[in-house]
């Protein structure tokens, strides 16, 4: 009994190395596929994303500078408040729009 026992573990056994070399081959071959791939296709540069990144220092700065210097206008030479705040906030609103137009870099 113990030497079938044996010989069906050592069958067993040679089947599972077998199974395993065939599963080396293919995860092998999956990784030499993948690294040509990877050596292949065209790597571009990934941009930084996020709204401030999008323009340089002296863009934003000239951005918040014409803001305030818009706001400080609309303070000083409208005299109604309801009219103030009524155009300060169409400025807020408008602003992204503004900058957009000014300085979108996609001509």
């Amino acid at each position: 009994m113990s030497k079938e026992r044996a010989r069906l573990r050592a069958v067993r056994q040679a089947q599972q190395e077998r199974d395993r070399a065939v599963r080396q081959r293919r995860v092998a071959r999956r990784q030499r596929r993948r690294a040509l791939v990877r050596r292949l296709t065209p790597r571009w540069r990934r941009r930084r994303t996020g709204r401030l990144p999008r323009h340089t220092r002296r863009e934003r700065t000239a951005i918040v500078l014409l803001t305030g210097a818009a706001l400080i206008g609309i303070w000083s030479l409208v005299d109604n408040l309801a009219l103030r705040l009524a155009l300060i906030a169409l400025l807020l609103l408008v602003l992204p729009a503004i900058v957009v137009i000014a300085l979108d870099r996609r001509t």
